[in-house]
Protein backbone atom coordinates (compact mmCIF):
# COMPACT_ATOMS: atom_id res chain seq x y z
CA UNK A 1 0.00 0.00 0.00
CA UNK A 2 1.76 3.45 -0.97
CA UNK A 3 -0.51 5.33 1.95
CA UNK A 4 2.33 6.72 4.76
CA UNK A 5 0.41 6.63 7.66
CA UNK A 6 1.76 9.51 10.74
CA UNK A 7 0.42 8.74 14.16
CA UNK A 8 -2.54 10.45 14.90
CA UNK A 9 -3.17 11.25 11.18
CA UNK A 10 -6.89 10.00 10.63
CA UNK A 11 -7.36 9.18 6.58
CA UNK A 12 -10.37 10.50 4.85
CA UNK A 13 -12.68 8.07 3.40
CA UNK A 14 -11.88 9.72 -0.15
CA UNK A 15 -8.13 8.73 0.81
CA UNK A 16 -8.89 5.36 1.78
CA UNK A 17 -10.78 5.25 -1.30
CA UNK A 18 -8.05 5.75 -3.18
CA UNK A 19 -5.84 4.17 -1.68
CA UNK A 20 -7.69 0.98 -2.27
CA UNK A 21 -8.58 1.48 -5.62
CA UNK A 22 -5.00 1.78 -6.29
CA UNK A 23 -3.85 -1.59 -4.72
CA UNK A 24 -6.45 -3.69 -5.02
CA UNK A 25 -6.42 -7.49 -3.94
CA UNK A 26 -8.10 -10.61 -4.90
CA UNK A 27 -10.08 -12.71 -3.02
CA UNK A 28 -8.63 -14.48 0.38
CA UNK A 29 -5.71 -12.36 -0.07
CA UNK A 30 -6.89 -8.53 0.91
CA UNK A 31 -3.65 -9.07 3.52
CA UNK A 32 -2.76 -5.22 2.70
CA UNK A 33 -6.01 -4.13 2.23
CA UNK A 34 -6.90 -5.75 5.75
CA UNK A 35 -3.62 -4.05 7.19
CA UNK A 36 -5.03 -0.49 6.10
CA UNK A 37 -8.12 -0.91 7.76
CA UNK A 38 -6.97 -1.86 10.64
CA UNK A 39 -4.52 1.03 10.97
CA UNK A 40 -7.06 3.38 9.40
CA UNK A 41 -8.98 2.62 12.32
CA UNK A 42 -6.88 2.58 14.89
CA UNK A 43 -6.44 6.24 14.21
CA UNK A 44 -10.28 7.44 14.48
CA UNK A 45 -10.96 9.69 17.45
CA UNK A 46 -12.16 7.70 20.26
CA UNK A 47 -11.26 4.31 18.87
CA UNK A 48 -10.79 3.20 22.16
CA UNK A 49 -14.28 2.59 22.03
CA UNK A 50 -14.00 0.18 19.18
CA UNK A 51 -12.74 -3.82 19.58
CA UNK A 52 -11.49 -5.01 16.20
CA UNK A 53 -11.93 -8.84 16.36
CA UNK A 54 -9.66 -10.73 13.36
CA UNK A 55 -11.15 -14.28 13.75
CA UNK A 56 -9.68 -15.35 9.88
CA UNK A 57 -6.46 -14.47 7.97
CA UNK A 58 -8.04 -11.32 6.41
CA UNK A 59 -11.01 -9.05 7.02
CA UNK A 60 -12.03 -7.65 10.28
CA UNK A 61 -14.59 -7.30 12.42
CA UNK A 62 -15.52 -4.07 14.21
CA UNK A 63 -17.68 -3.96 18.02
CA UNK A 64 -18.68 -0.96 19.17
CA UNK A 65 -20.58 -1.88 21.96
CA UNK A 66 -22.07 0.87 24.36
CA UNK A 67 -24.52 -0.96 26.80
CA UNK A 68 -25.72 -4.86 26.97
CA UNK A 69 -28.76 -4.88 24.46
CA UNK A 70 -28.28 -6.57 20.96
CA UNK A 71 -26.24 -5.61 17.88
CA UNK A 72 -26.73 -4.35 14.27
CA UNK A 73 -24.50 -5.51 11.62
CA UNK A 74 -23.42 -3.31 8.57
CA UNK A 75 -21.49 -5.23 6.16
CA UNK A 76 -19.06 -4.48 3.38
CA UNK A 77 -16.72 -6.13 1.22
CA UNK A 78 -13.17 -5.65 0.75
CA UNK A 79 -12.11 -8.26 -2.44
CA UNK A 80 -11.21 -7.06 -5.84
CA UNK A 81 -11.75 -8.64 -9.37
CA UNK A 82 -8.79 -9.97 -11.95
CA UNK A 83 -9.54 -7.23 -14.11
CA UNK A 84 -7.27 -4.83 -15.84
CA UNK A 85 -8.59 -1.46 -15.02
CA UNK A 86 -8.80 0.82 -18.33
CA UNK A 87 -9.76 4.04 -16.33
CA UNK A 88 -7.54 7.49 -17.31
CA UNK A 89 -7.44 8.14 -13.30
CA UNK A 90 -4.37 9.86 -10.52
CA UNK A 91 -5.53 6.66 -8.62
CA UNK A 92 -5.84 4.14 -11.08
CA UNK A 93 -4.84 -0.01 -10.49
CA UNK A 94 -1.16 -0.24 -9.97
CA UNK A 95 -1.69 -4.03 -10.70
CA UNK A 96 -3.95 -5.93 -12.98
CA UNK A 97 -6.04 -6.63 -10.76
CA UNK A 98 -9.11 -3.88 -10.03
CA UNK A 99 -11.90 -2.57 -7.69
CA UNK A 100 -14.15 -3.32 -10.83
CA UNK A 101 -17.30 -4.09 -8.53
CA UNK A 102 -16.85 -1.18 -6.54
CA UNK A 103 -16.24 -2.63 -3.27
CA UNK A 104 -13.37 0.11 -2.39
CA UNK A 105 -16.72 2.39 -2.52
CA UNK A 106 -18.72 0.12 -0.41
CA UNK A 107 -15.41 -0.46 2.38
CA UNK A 108 -14.90 3.83 2.26
CA UNK A 109 -18.80 3.93 3.25
CA UNK A 110 -18.58 1.87 6.20
CA UNK A 111 -15.20 3.28 7.28
CA UNK A 112 -17.20 7.21 7.19
CA UNK A 113 -20.22 5.52 8.85
CA UNK A 114 -17.79 3.70 11.65
CA UNK A 115 -16.38 7.52 11.89
CA UNK A 116 -19.78 8.99 12.15
CA UNK A 117 -21.25 6.55 14.92
CA UNK A 118 -18.33 7.41 16.60
CA UNK A 119 -17.94 10.92 16.93
CA UNK A 120 -21.65 10.84 17.19
CA UNK A 121 -21.76 8.76 20.29
CA UNK A 122 -24.39 6.28 19.17
CA UNK A 123 -26.53 4.73 21.51
CA UNK A 124 -26.62 1.46 19.88
CA UNK A 125 -24.00 -1.65 19.81
CA UNK A 126 -23.39 -2.03 16.19
CA UNK A 127 -20.54 -4.44 14.38
CA UNK A 128 -18.95 -3.38 10.96
CA UNK A 129 -18.22 -6.12 9.36
CA UNK A 130 -14.91 -5.30 6.29
CA UNK A 131 -16.15 -8.79 4.82
CA UNK A 132 -12.99 -10.78 2.33
CA UNK A 133 -14.12 -13.05 -0.58
CA UNK A 134 -17.38 -11.72 -1.54
CA UNK A 135 -16.31 -12.25 -5.47
CA UNK A 136 -15.08 -15.89 -5.12
CA UNK A 137 -15.11 -18.67 -2.33
CA UNK A 138 -18.18 -17.63 -0.24
CA UNK A 139 -16.23 -15.03 2.37
CA UNK A 140 -18.97 -14.54 4.19
CA UNK A 141 -19.68 -18.25 5.29
CA UNK A 142 -16.16 -18.62 5.91
CA UNK A 143 -15.86 -15.60 8.46
CA UNK A 144 -18.73 -16.66 10.30
CA UNK A 145 -17.19 -20.50 10.06
CA UNK A 146 -14.80 -18.96 12.54
CA UNK A 147 -17.53 -18.90 15.40
CA UNK A 148 -16.85 -15.27 15.88
CA UNK A 149 -20.69 -13.68 15.73
CA UNK A 150 -21.28 -16.71 18.35
CA UNK A 151 -20.40 -13.86 21.12
CA UNK A 152 -23.18 -11.24 19.95
CA UNK A 153 -26.73 -11.35 19.45
CA UNK A 154 -27.43 -9.60 16.12
CA UNK A 155 -31.15 -8.42 15.38
CA UNK A 156 -30.92 -6.95 11.91
CA UNK A 157 -28.10 -6.81 9.38
CA UNK A 158 -27.36 -4.32 6.68
CA UNK A 159 -25.64 -4.21 3.31
CA UNK A 160 -25.39 -2.18 0.28
CA UNK A 161 -24.06 -2.61 -3.29
CA UNK A 162 -23.25 0.65 -6.09
CA UNK A 163 -24.54 0.16 -9.38
CA UNK A 164 -24.53 2.76 -12.86
CA UNK A 165 -28.32 0.81 -13.14
CA UNK A 166 -29.75 3.59 -11.70
CA UNK A 167 -28.84 7.54 -11.22
CA UNK A 168 -26.67 8.72 -8.53
CA UNK A 169 -28.27 9.12 -5.30
CA UNK A 170 -31.05 6.57 -5.52
CA UNK A 171 -31.67 3.57 -3.66
CA UNK A 172 -33.48 0.66 -5.14
CA UNK A 173 -34.61 -2.91 -3.00
CA UNK A 174 -37.29 -4.80 -3.06
CA UNK A 175 -38.98 -7.56 -0.42
CA UNK A 176 -38.02 -11.18 -0.76
CA UNK A 177 -35.35 -12.51 -2.79
CA UNK A 178 -33.33 -9.40 -4.54
CA UNK A 179 -30.46 -10.97 -5.76
CA UNK A 180 -30.44 -14.70 -7.18
CA UNK A 181 -28.94 -17.59 -5.81
CA UNK A 182 -25.43 -18.17 -7.57
CA UNK A 183 -23.19 -21.82 -7.96
CA UNK A 184 -20.37 -22.02 -9.87
CA UNK A 185 -19.28 -25.17 -11.89
CA UNK A 186 -16.04 -25.70 -13.38
CA UNK A 187 -16.47 -28.55 -15.95
CA UNK A 188 -13.47 -30.44 -17.72
CA UNK A 189 -13.81 -32.77 -20.79
CA UNK A 190 -10.93 -35.22 -21.34
CA UNK A 191 -10.15 -36.88 -24.21
CA UNK A 192 -7.52 -37.76 -26.84
CA UNK A 193 -5.51 -35.90 -28.77
CA UNK A 194 -4.37 -36.71 -32.50
CA UNK A 195 -3.72 -35.07 -35.59
CA UNK A 196 -6.79 -33.50 -37.72
CA UNK A 197 -5.80 -35.78 -40.28
CA UNK A 198 -6.48 -38.94 -38.18
CA UNK A 199 -9.34 -37.67 -36.10
CA UNK A 200 -10.46 -41.51 -35.26
CA UNK A 201 -7.28 -41.90 -33.29
CA UNK A 202 -8.49 -39.31 -31.06
CA UNK A 203 -11.81 -38.34 -28.85
CA UNK A 204 -12.06 -34.55 -29.42
CA UNK A 205 -12.74 -32.97 -25.90
CA UNK A 206 -14.27 -29.41 -27.64
CA UNK A 207 -16.93 -31.24 -29.67
CA UNK A 208 -17.59 -33.29 -26.10
CA UNK A 209 -18.43 -29.83 -24.77
CA UNK A 210 -20.64 -28.24 -27.56
CA UNK A 211 -22.32 -31.13 -27.44
CA UNK A 212 -22.89 -30.33 -24.14
CA UNK A 213 -23.74 -26.93 -24.13
CA UNK A 214 -26.39 -27.69 -27.07
CA UNK A 215 -28.04 -30.16 -24.51
CA UNK A 216 -28.37 -27.67 -21.70
CA UNK A 217 -30.24 -25.11 -24.24
CA UNK A 218 -32.89 -27.93 -24.95
CA UNK A 219 -33.47 -28.76 -21.23
CA UNK A 220 -37.10 -27.92 -20.72
CA UNK A 221 -37.51 -24.81 -18.67
CA UNK A 222 -40.62 -22.94 -16.28
CA UNK A 223 -40.94 -19.63 -18.03
CA UNK A 224 -42.29 -18.36 -14.93
CA UNK A 225 -39.09 -19.66 -13.20
CA UNK A 226 -36.37 -17.07 -13.98
CA UNK A 227 -33.20 -18.86 -14.11
CA UNK A 228 -29.72 -18.28 -15.86
CA UNK A 229 -26.72 -20.90 -17.11
CA UNK A 230 -24.10 -18.74 -18.32
CA UNK A 231 -20.29 -19.71 -19.46
CA UNK A 232 -17.75 -16.65 -18.74
CA UNK A 233 -14.94 -18.56 -20.16
CA UNK A 234 -14.23 -21.62 -22.28
CA UNK A 235 -10.50 -23.02 -23.34
CA UNK A 236 -9.60 -26.23 -25.55
CA UNK A 237 -6.75 -27.05 -27.22
CA UNK A 238 -3.30 -26.14 -27.88
CA UNK A 239 -2.22 -26.00 -31.78
CA UNK A 240 -4.16 -25.35 -34.73
CA UNK A 241 -4.00 -28.92 -36.43
CA UNK A 242 -3.96 -31.31 -33.21
CA UNK A 243 -7.65 -32.22 -31.97
CA UNK A 244 -8.30 -31.08 -28.54
CA UNK A 245 -8.01 -33.63 -26.33
CA UNK A 246 -8.94 -31.60 -23.20
CA UNK A 247 -11.39 -28.82 -22.67
CA UNK A 248 -13.00 -26.29 -20.10
CA UNK A 249 -15.58 -24.45 -19.12
CA UNK A 250 -16.00 -22.20 -16.30
CA UNK A 251 -19.66 -21.09 -15.85
CA UNK A 252 -22.22 -20.39 -13.23
CA UNK A 253 -26.00 -21.40 -12.41
CA UNK A 254 -28.49 -18.41 -11.02
CA UNK A 255 -32.04 -18.75 -9.69
CA UNK A 256 -34.45 -17.54 -6.77
CA UNK A 257 -33.22 -20.25 -4.97
CA UNK A 258 -30.21 -22.43 -3.70
CA UNK A 259 -32.75 -25.70 -4.47
CA UNK A 260 -33.72 -24.18 -8.40
CA UNK A 261 -29.49 -24.13 -8.07
CA UNK A 262 -29.23 -27.55 -7.42
CA UNK A 263 -31.76 -29.33 -8.59
CA UNK A 264 -30.38 -27.62 -12.42
CA UNK A 265 -26.55 -29.23 -11.46
CA UNK A 266 -28.45 -32.76 -11.18
CA UNK A 267 -29.56 -32.32 -14.49
CA UNK A 268 -26.16 -31.28 -16.03
CA UNK A 269 -24.45 -34.35 -14.59
CA UNK A 270 -27.41 -36.01 -16.01
CA UNK A 271 -26.05 -34.63 -19.63
CA UNK A 272 -22.28 -34.96 -19.17
CA UNK A 273 -23.20 -38.78 -18.41
CA UNK A 274 -24.74 -39.19 -21.60
CA UNK A 275 -22.16 -37.13 -22.93
CA UNK A 276 -19.21 -39.23 -21.98
CA UNK A 277 -21.45 -42.71 -22.75
CA UNK A 278 -21.65 -41.39 -26.68
CA UNK A 279 -18.53 -40.12 -27.22
CA UNK A 280 -15.63 -42.05 -24.82
CA UNK A 281 -14.76 -38.54 -23.61
CA UNK A 282 -14.47 -38.53 -19.79
CA UNK A 283 -15.79 -35.50 -17.55
CA UNK A 284 -15.28 -33.68 -14.10
CA UNK A 285 -17.54 -31.47 -12.83
CA UNK A 286 -16.61 -29.20 -9.77
CA UNK A 287 -18.71 -26.91 -7.46
CA UNK A 288 -17.18 -23.58 -6.60
CA UNK A 289 -18.65 -20.77 -4.80
CA UNK A 290 -21.90 -21.01 -3.60
CA UNK A 291 -24.21 -18.06 -2.91
CA UNK A 292 -27.68 -18.56 -1.47
CA UNK A 293 -29.99 -15.87 -2.43
CA UNK A 294 -30.21 -12.49 -0.87
CA UNK A 295 -33.79 -12.05 1.25
CA UNK A 296 -34.79 -8.81 2.31
CA UNK A 297 -36.88 -9.19 4.95
CA UNK A 298 -40.16 -7.70 5.03
CA UNK A 299 -40.50 -6.39 7.94
CA UNK A 300 -37.39 -4.18 8.04
CA UNK A 301 -38.36 -3.16 4.21
CA UNK A 302 -41.87 -1.87 5.77
CA UNK A 303 -39.88 -0.33 8.39
CA UNK A 304 -36.89 1.64 6.52
CA UNK A 305 -38.59 2.57 3.04
CA UNK A 306 -40.93 5.22 4.74
CA UNK A 307 -37.69 7.00 6.12
CA UNK A 308 -35.38 6.24 3.00
CA UNK A 309 -37.62 7.53 0.46
CA UNK A 310 -38.11 11.31 2.58
CA UNK A 311 -34.39 11.55 1.73
CA UNK A 312 -33.45 9.34 -1.13
CA UNK A 313 -35.25 8.95 -5.08
CA UNK A 314 -36.19 5.49 -3.69
CA UNK A 315 -37.22 2.16 -6.96
CA UNK A 316 -39.06 -1.02 -5.55
CA UNK A 317 -36.43 -2.53 -8.64
CA UNK A 318 -37.62 -6.35 -8.23
CA UNK A 319 -35.53 -9.14 -8.16
CA UNK A 320 -32.26 -9.07 -9.97
CA UNK A 321 -29.68 -12.55 -11.39
CA UNK A 322 -26.95 -10.80 -9.66
CA UNK A 323 -25.22 -13.44 -7.01
CA UNK A 324 -24.44 -11.50 -3.89
CA UNK A 325 -22.40 -13.09 -0.91
CA UNK A 326 -24.74 -11.10 1.52
CA UNK A 327 -26.77 -13.93 0.63
CA UNK A 328 -25.63 -16.11 3.15
CA UNK A 329 -25.71 -13.28 5.96
CA UNK A 330 -29.55 -12.51 5.26
CA UNK A 331 -30.48 -16.67 6.30
CA UNK A 332 -28.97 -15.90 9.40
CA UNK A 333 -30.89 -12.10 10.44
CA UNK A 334 -33.67 -10.52 9.60
CA UNK A 335 -31.80 -8.22 6.56
CA UNK A 336 -32.05 -5.30 4.17
CA UNK A 337 -29.41 -5.20 1.70
CA UNK A 338 -30.21 -2.25 -1.66
CA UNK A 339 -28.69 -0.82 -4.58
CA UNK A 340 -26.90 2.38 -4.73
CA UNK A 341 -27.35 4.38 -8.14
CA UNK A 342 -23.84 5.83 -9.11
CA UNK A 343 -24.21 7.02 -12.65
CA UNK A 344 -23.96 10.79 -13.79
CA UNK A 345 -24.62 9.91 -16.87
CA UNK A 346 -22.37 7.05 -18.24
CA UNK A 347 -23.42 3.44 -17.64
CA UNK A 348 -20.36 0.50 -18.20
CA UNK A 349 -21.94 -2.11 -15.62
CA UNK A 350 -20.37 -3.91 -12.63
CA UNK A 351 -17.03 -5.86 -13.80
CA UNK A 352 -16.60 -3.49 -16.26
CA UNK A 353 -12.75 -2.06 -16.73
CA UNK A 354 -14.30 1.22 -16.93
CA UNK A 355 -16.67 1.29 -13.89
CA UNK A 356 -15.86 4.03 -11.63
CA UNK A 357 -18.29 5.16 -9.18
CA UNK A 358 -17.45 8.94 -8.15
CA UNK A 359 -16.20 9.84 -4.73
CA UNK A 360 -19.27 11.97 -4.01
CA UNK A 361 -21.17 8.56 -3.66
CA UNK A 362 -19.26 7.62 -0.51
CA UNK A 363 -20.81 10.09 1.53
CA UNK A 364 -24.58 9.27 -0.16
CA UNK A 365 -23.81 5.78 0.77
CA UNK A 366 -22.93 6.94 4.29
CA UNK A 367 -26.10 8.99 4.78
CA UNK A 368 -28.27 6.17 3.90
CA UNK A 369 -26.78 3.88 6.38
CA UNK A 370 -26.99 6.84 8.58
CA UNK A 371 -30.70 7.11 7.46
CA UNK A 372 -31.15 3.16 8.27
CA UNK A 373 -29.27 3.68 11.88
CA UNK A 374 -32.40 6.22 13.07
CA UNK A 375 -35.02 4.61 11.75
CA UNK A 376 -34.41 1.79 13.50
CA UNK A 377 -33.27 3.12 16.51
Amino acid sequence: MSFNFIKGEVISPQELRHVLHQNPELSFHEFETTNLLRKSIEELKDSSKLKVHSPYRTGLLVEYRVNNFDYLLFRADIDALPIKEENQIEFCSKNNFMHACGHDVHTSILYSFLNYVLENKIKQNILFLFQPAEESGGGAMEFFKTGVFNKFTVTKAFALHVTDEYAQGTIASSKGVLFASSLEVDISFQGVSSHVAFPQEGKNAFNALRLFLDSVDKIPRNISEPFVFGSGRIEAGEIRNIIPGHAKLEGTIRGLSNEMAQKFYGSLINILEGIQTITGVKYSCEKGASYPEVIVNEEVYDQLIPELSKEFNFIDCGYKMTGEDFGYISHQYPSFMFWLGTSNGMKFGLHNPRFLPDDSVIEIGKNAFVAILKSIM
